[in-house]
């Protein structure tokens, strides 16, 4: 089997047009004078080169061009109302919930108060603030964001494909609650509902190159498909029957996963291949993604830029170029082709749109592809009414949470790794008699990946991590073991951070109070990782919700919560941390820190959370080596307290925020008593030898 077979000659044309389309729709959300320009270079070269190819590629990419997205117009800020169109469910956000509202001249993000709740297509009116310009959110650009005091369902949907779908999709939600572990991923796979798969299950399905299976997309259309036509009865049977079934019914579907883009450019493939059959003509493969691609753009030309699309098209291409490349060891092997082939196609993207993707995705999609596809099919059934079909299902998923989780800490590669990998199959490609070698080196390298030294640590000592607007500060004992200070606001941010240092396991988590900025990241680690022990205040004014759920979600994994007194001490390998603080009990929480020595066997830390003026006086003088400055560098501290540590070295863990963190005295009084000043915003996470 040659490249030709892999894509045919009669095909070239059809792909060289959606290029074309695609292109001109990228440059298009750009700039409509160069779209122009490039749909005319298109077609100058097409002209000559290859008359009708050409030709045909760059009139579609001028028809695109007369698609051109012009910029949508910011919302006035200040006092506002609207009415318009729910363009998305209710999105339970880290900070409460959202949808999407498209007044007619585009969507709006709505911040809306708890409780809310809607489904796409339901007319609503909108009462708030405009509090921002346009940007974006889960890859979906808006005109701006409204913090809404109000918001009320005015009509139901007027598109009875609409009707339908919201009714299908709340029919398997409904069946499916309560959303939780295998539950949640089960919505996911059948209708791409993920607003109850735990936030660090997500992650762990990012980074085990499993999330693909919640972006509802064509096993999923097939799957529908087939039951639609068993459901038809006789108006199933025969293929112009089936057609027009299948015809009648995607649209549907696509309403039901809520017009994912993957969903939308899966179900015109379909609907391509279902009308050829209708009409009595069939396309090649290559010639349905081609048709499919320039048909969505010129229809809007914004999916070019959408990461959905884009990874969905790429997933696409990968998987007919490994299916059609050459294998001789069965099926077993095709398999790994196909998944490797939708692994390499999309990994440029997953690296420019995330910044890494996971070297051994096709290994893993590989183990969980046939519970993923029996999950789906059983989970259908059992939204149709049958009970036990449902727990069938749930318990698969959760197989692949578990699957997820523990592929979630194989090799993650960028650019440079990406490059190695690519060289590597041109060499075994090109070059079979250097297939011992390459598999020799390569496996090497993924070994040195899992098990090889962590970049840039410590030994012993401490490492303040940049986790944006707030704390996260690691120990490193210099012998393995390895303890956490605070989680910061962000559970992905956390454990992206573990993972970048390869813990694999924390004796001790302290969490020196439980605001938000400090606590909101441990959330994510029982389960994640084993813990110790947990050290925290348990003093009733110090209780809050999520401060009882946090300690109810160690207890659960059986970590001993333990309320520290000053004076109790711990070994962490050649680390002893002493509890300085505090000395009594606070009005504010941010006193009621608990304050840190973390002694080195040559130099010290002081960790001082969020503590004011009144713990600090009580206190009293305590000198270290190195500070991590308290309040992120807040104007909450006494100048002469901050001088008096005496540090050579102070650390001030901060991110973007509204407060004015840190102010500019804080850092004159610590420039002026003679300490560097390092700031995780501007260097990144900060590592504090210690030894």
């Amino acid at each position: 089997m040659t490249s030709l077979a892999i894509l045919p000659p009669a095909s070239r044309p059809w792909v060289l047009c959606a290029l074309a389309s695609f292109l001109a729709a990228l440059l298009g959300s750009w700039s409509s004078r160069g779209l122009i320009i490039v749909s005319l270079i298109v077609l100058g070269l097409g002209v000559a080169g290859r008359p009708v190819s050409g030709t045909i590629a760059g009139a579609i990419a001028l028809i695109a061009s007369l698609q051109v997205t012009t910029a949508m117009p910011a919302i006035p800020l200040g006092a506002t109302e609207i009415t318009g169109v729910l363009a998305t469910d209710v999105i339970e956000g880290r900070y409460g919930p959202y949808a999407l509202v498209d007044d007619g001249a585009g969507p709006i993000l709505v911040d809306l108060p708890e409780g809310s709740d809607g489904s796409p297509g339901q007319w609503v009116r909108v009462e708030g603030r405009g509090v921002s310009g346009p940007g974006e959110a889960a890859g979906d650009r808006h005109r701006g964001v409204i913090a809404a005091s109000s918001f009320e369902v005015v009509a139901e949907p007027r598109s009875p494909v609409l009707v339908a779908g919201n009714a299908i999709r709340r029919r398997v939600i409904d069946r499916l609650r309560p959303l939780e572990g295998g539950r949640a991923l089960l919505a996911g796979f059948l209708v791409g509902d993920t607003s109850g798969i735990h936030e660090m299950d997500q992650y762990a399905m990012r980074r085990s190159g499993l999330s693909h299976y919640t972006a509802v997309s064509g096993s999923n259309v097939a799957i529908f498909l087939g039951l639609l036509f068993v459901a038809a009865g006789p108006a199933g049977i025969g293929p112009r029957r089936r057609a027009v079934v299948g015809l009648l019914g995607l649209p549907v579907f696509a309403a039901t996963t809520g017009f994912e883009p993957s969903v939308v450019r899966a179900s015109a493939m379909a609907a391509l291949v279902l009308g050829g059959r209708l009409a009595g003509f069939a396309l090649e493969t290559w010639q349905v993604v081609a048709a499919a691609v320039v048909g969505l753009l010129i229809l809007d030309p914004g999916l070019a830029a959408d990461p959905g699309f884009q990874l969905s098209v790429a997933a696409t291409v990968g998987v007919i170029v490994g299916s059609r490349y050459p294998v001789r060891r069965g099926r077993l092997a095709r398999a790994l082709a196909v998944g490797t082939g939708a692994q390499l196609a999309v990994a440029p993207l997953l690296i420019l749109h995330f910044g890494q993707v996971p070297l051994l995705s096709p290994l893993a999609n590989l183990l969980v592809a046939p519970v993923v596809a029996t999950a789906t099919v059983v989970g259908a059934i059992g939204a149709i009414g049958l009970d036990p079909a449902v727990e069938v299902a749930s318990w698969l998923a959760s197989t692949v949470l578990a699957a997820a989780r523990v592929a979630s800490v194989w090799p993650q590669v960028a650019w440079g790794g990406l490059a190695l990998v690519m060289t590597a199959l041109v060499i075994v490609v090109w070059r079979p008699a250097a297939r011992p070698i390459v598999a020799l080196l390569a496996s090497g390298a993924i070994a040195w990946l899992v098990v090889g030294p962590a970049p840039h640590l410590p030994d012993p000592g401490v490492v303040v991590l940049d986790v944006g607007q707030g704390d996260a500060i690691l120990l490193d004992g210099g012998d393995g073991s390895f303890a956490l200070v605070d989680g910061g606001p962000d559970q992905v941010s956390l454990a992206d951070s573990l993972a970048r240092y390869r813990v694999r396991r924390l004796e001790l988590v302290i969490l020196t109070h439980p605001h938000a900025d400090h606590s909101a990241g441990l959330a994510g680690l029982p389960g994640m990782i084993p813990v110790g022990a947990l050290w925290a205040g348990f003093a009733a004014h110090l209780e809050s919700d999520a401060l009882a759920d946090l300690t109810h979600r160690f207890g659960e994994a059986g970590v001993d919560l333990v309320e520290p007194v000053v004076g109790d001490v711990y070994r962490l390998g050649g680390l002893l941390l002493t509890v300085a603080g505090p000395e009594r009990e606070y009005a504010s929480v941010n006193d009621e820190s608990i304050v840190l020595m973390v002694e080195g066997p040559e130099r010290s830390m002081l960790l001082a959370g969020d503590i004011e003026t009144h713990a600090q006086a009580d206190l009293g003088d305590l000198e270290a080596d190195v500070l991590k400055v308290p309040h992120h560098g807040g104007g909450t501290s006494d100048p002469a307290w901050l001088e008096g540590v005496d540090s050579d070295l102070a650390v001030i863990s901060v991110g973007a925020n509204d407060f004015g963190h840190p102010v500019a005295w804080v850092i004159d009084a610590l420039t002026n008593s003679g300490a560097e000043v390092l700031r995780t915003d501007e260097s990144g996470d900060v590592a504090v030898p210690l030894g």
